[in-house]
């Protein structure tokens, strides 16, 4: 089944350090200045997986494919999760989509 609007396939926009810690992911933009709380980001196990998947060769879609089989969730709401949060990535500069600008 084909996703409308998901054949996208995105890249990191940055350097970030990326960690885990106590079961979370953490991910902080190297650019960020010392004590720049706003640009460390916390994700649980989906959106980590998600941000691992955002490698410049796997498309939303075949995220929301990963998502659906490895987190036991409806494809509709893995769809509609994943779209939600990579929206939210580009929003705040973390990813972009693969040939716009560089890496």
């Amino acid at each position: 089944m084909r996703l409308e609007g998901v054949a996208k396939t995105y890249v990191k926009s940055g350097e970030f350090v990326t960690r885990a810690v106590a079961g979370e992911t953490i991910v902080v933009p190297i650019t960020a200045g010392v004590g720049d709380l706003d640009s460390i980001y916390t994700l649980n196990d989906v959106g980590a997986t998600i941000w691992a998947l955002i490698d410049g060769t796997t498309t939303v879609e075949q995220i929301v494919s990963t998502v659906t089989r490895g987190f036991e969730v409806e494809f509709d709401q893995a769809k509609a999760d994943v779209l939600e949060f990579v929206i939210s990535l580009a929003e705040a500069g973390l990813i972009r989509p693969l040939g716009e600008g560089k890496v």
